[in-house]
């Protein structure tokens, strides 16, 4: 049975069907060796026939076959190793060729990719000009040099004897030169009397006299040594003085008809209860936009006044409009229902109670009430206290309008508008709500659109006063729209800072921020310090964590209520905290005395916020600090913060100012190459 069943295959691993076929390999490797050996074995036995036959030895002529033999294999192996050699040097060649185009192609891929997002560096050709092709050369040796030291020519030289008052020589003061010519003419008239032996007659005695006497005085044409406009009169002020005194205190003019700027407080026409009061107050000299203001608000002409932060502008504009009030008839009960005369508009609820407390103290002696209108206290509350008359309204936009809107208030009788820090207002989105309340005044007594038409002084005209840091656009339109024949007054350069903050930026990682900034505040000792963050939660958490370090710390931001504002900022007046966390609604316009210190714990996002906080330190000519930590998100105003320090002399850390996006405005790539020229590459 199992001798009939055809066998079974057999599977062979790989291993064993190589070894198999090694073995038939080697089998027919040794038949065809035998068949070789035979063939050979053949041959010389043929040979060895013919040899005996032929009676020759063969052992000469077979070892010399042999040792051919031996020399051509040899050379063969020679000539194999030669090409083996000869091809792994081709191949490696070949290798590093193509090891090197890839690198090239690679850099080309990467250039390409640069110069479409990073625009191309094209090397600018220098142009020479004409003038320095041909410039001519100014080098020259000592034997050319003409100079009168050196030529004998040159030794005494002679003097031009101005005779007679008949000839000045320019630039030099000509009275004296008409002393010189009086003495010469004497001299020269008592050499002639000497050599004709002639005596002086007393009227030609009397007449040098004369002479003498008109030279010492000035005339009209005599270059004057003056004096400085501190040590004149006003009435002695001349023009070039005027020029000066504006120059002196960087005060810049815009407009047509414009007063002199006031000297001091005794020249300012302000009444006497007015002057009373400032002397009151302590300030002892008007600061530049109070010189250029007050005397503009007094003619009731519109102001934009563009100052630095810390300048006192509330007063600017606080004094004029209290002298326009104390010329109207006080409130009484027949027209304290029409509204009040004057309504002042700021930003946030803090800055309205600063400038309220301001005007306080400046009407002392005249009697005026004044209400502010802010959020966070009750409408109704506050409606009734303007129905019962009050001279100046001080409000945050939304809550004015709203008041108007419900009818608490009118504004029937209000011909003087101020806008305090009119760009953080449009800033904040209150526009619409400026306008509205704008909108809600009488528009009969606006001034005449023509600028040379006079203003009858006896009549009332609307005023409007705009105080901003910067001038953004959205303020321009509303400049345009509501301001007739406007004077802008510019203190120094719009949105920069006092040249009495010194700026420091330092570039941090986020986890190196709070160990700097408690290192900061254990150098201030006994001064105070705003800590400026960019949202309420970071302002929460680090006063937090501060307070458990033991720092006196309070906070202010928006998502506090009007009655924890009020205690934050009271505290920090008095000094109960030394330090304050902040977001930006203490930014702007809020004046605490002697903040030494100004810490931007998190870089604002534009660069008008900046120039705001630091603005916080450095009031009223003192000294501040402000310090800045910079992060490698903030590179949005890296370019414009750099400008700053530049403009301002500040240092510039290294890392900024090397960094790319400090080199260019945001969205702006210079010397992008056009959308055609790119090289896509798709993968």
């Amino acid at each position: 049975m199992n001798n009939n069943n055809p066998p079974k295959p057999v599977f062979l691993t790989k291993a064993q069907r190589e070894q198999l076929a090694l073995q038939r390999l080697e089998e027919q490797r040794a038949q065809q060796k035998r068949r070789i050996e035979d063939i050979r074995s053949a041959t010389g036995a043929a040979n060895n026939r013919s040899d005996s036959s032929s009676g020759k030895p063969t052992s000469d002529s077979s070892d010399r076959r042999d040792r051919e033999r031996q020399r051509e294999r040899d050379r063969e192996s020679e000539r194999r190793n030669r090409e083996r050699e000869r091809e792994e040097e081709a191949k490696a060649r070949e290798r590093a060729r193509s090891e090197k185009l890839a690198e090239r192609e690679r850099e080309k891929e990467l250039d390409a990719i640069k110069e479409q997002y990073l625009g191309s560096k094209k090397p600018k050709k220098r142009v020479i000009k004409p003038s320095e092709k041909f410039r001519f050369s100014f080098d020259w040796e000592n034997t050319e040099d003409t100079s009168r030291d050196m030529n004998s020519l040159y030794q005494n030289p002679h003097e031009a004897q101005l005779l007679f008052g008949r000839g000045f020589r320019a630039g030099m003061d000509r009275r004296e030169q008409k002393k010189l010519a009086a003495k010469n003419e004497k001299e020269m008239r008592e050499e002639i009397r000497k050599k004709d032996g002639v005596e002086e007659k007393p009227e030609e005695a009397a007449a040098q006299r004369l002479k003498e006497e008109a030279a010492n005085t000035y005339d009209t044409f005599d270059m004057r040594v003056d004096k400085h406009w501190s040590d004149k009169k006003l009435e002695e002020m001349t023009e070039r003085d005027w020029r000066i005194f504006r120059e002196d205190f960087n005060i810049s003019y815009k407009g047509s008809k414009i007063p002199r700027p006031m000297r001091s407080w005794s020249e300012s026409k302000l009444t006497a209860e007015l002057l009373k009061a400032v002397e009151r107050v302590g300030y002892k000299k008007p600061s530049p936009i109070q010189m250029a203001a007050i005397p503009l608000g007094l003619q009731q002409r519109d102001v934009i006044g563009i100052a630095e932060t810390g300048s006192g502008k509330t007063a600017a504009f606080v004094l004029p409009m209290l002298a326009y009030i104390s010329r109207l008839p006080p409130m009484s009960e027949e027209n304290e229902a029409e509204g009040p005369y004057a309504v002042v508009m700021a930003p946030t609820r803090e800055l309205a109670q600063q400038i309220e407390d301001e005007t306080m103290k400046f009407a002392h002696y005249l009697g005026i009430k004044v209400v502010s209108i802010v959020g966070g206290q009750s409408i109704e509350e506050q409606g009734f206290r303007i129905r019962q008359g009050c001279e100046v309204v001080i409000a945050t936009p939304g809550r004015l309008l709203d008041c108007l809107e419900r009818r608490y208030a009118v504004l029937n009788q209000c011909n003087y508008v101020v806008l305090d820090e009119a760009d953080r207002m449009i800033d904040m989105g209150f526009e619409p709500q400026v306008v509205g309340v704008l909108d809600a005044m009488p528009s009969s007594n606006l001034k005449p659109e023509n600028e040379d038409e006079e203003l009858d002084e006896k009549r009332i005209y609307r005023t409007t006063y705009m105080f901003s840091a910067t001038m953004p656009p959205a303020v321009e339109r509303l400049a345009r729209k509501y301001l007739r024949n406007p004077v802008v007054v510019t203190i120094g350069t719009a949105g920069k800072a006092t040249d009495l903050i010194s700026q420091h930026v330092m570039m941090v990682k986020e986890s190196e921020k709070y160990p700097r900034l408690q290192k900061l505040l254990d150098e201030l000792g006994d001064k105070t310090a705003i800590v400026f963050v960019n949202t309420k939660k970071n302002a929460d958490t680090i006063s937090k964590n501060l307070d458990k370090s033991g720092y006196k710390v309070t906070t202010l931001h928006g998502g506090r209520s009007q009655e924890q504002r009020e205690i934050s900022l009271e505290g920090f007046r008095a000094k109960r905290f030394n330090v304050l966390v902040a977001t930006d609604v203490a930014g702007r316009g809020i004046d605490i005395p002697d903040v030494a210190h100004v810490i931007n714990y998190d870089m604002p996002g534009n660069i008008e916020m900046y120039t705001h906080r630091i603005g916080r330190t450095g009031r009223a000519g003192k000294t501040g600090v402000a310090t800045t930590f910079l992060t490698l998100h903030d590179t949005d105003v890296f370019f414009d913060l750099k400008q700053m320090l530049v403009q301002s002399g500040s240092p510039v850390p290294h890392e900024l100012a090397k960094h790319e996006a400090s080199k260019f405005k945001p969205g702006t790539i210079p010397d992008r190459p056009p959308r055609r020229n790119d090289t896509v590459f798709a993968h």
